[in-house]
């Protein structure tokens, strides 16, 4: 009779980790919107140090789970930012053109 070696499985008592995108359920999605509406809850009830820490911490979660939507708009900040002094100048020249019609519209009633 021969003896043969056979080879002893590897014990891993490690669980093996897993992702929430892997699993079914977005538990990122469902812990970011929990905190939000408790943080929201905390705020209308007037603790409004626990509901802006519990508020923040949802707005924490709702971008980790979104990295690539905030990578996107990461990248598209400084055209929006351009638009908005675009937006604000040409708020400015206008206001400056009021002001000179108005000075106008006070020296002829003054007369």
């Amino acid at each position: 009779m021969v003896v043969v070696p056979l080879a002893k499985p590897k014990k891993d008592f490690a669980p093996a980790r897993r992702c929430s995108s892997c699993s079914g359920v977005p538990w990122g999605r469902i812990a970011a919107a929990g905190t939000l509406i408790v943080g929201g809850g905390l705020l209308l009830s007037g603790k409004r140090k626990a509901g802006l820490v519990a508020a923040t911490t949802g707005a924490s979660l709702a971008l980790l789970d979104q990295q690539e939507i905030v990578r996107t708009w990461w990248n598209n900040l400084p055209g929006y930012i351009n638009d908005v002094q675009e937006l604000l100048g040409q708020v400015q020249e206008t206001i400056d053109d009021v002001a000179v019609q108005r000075e106008k519209l006070a020296r002829i009633l003054h007369r």
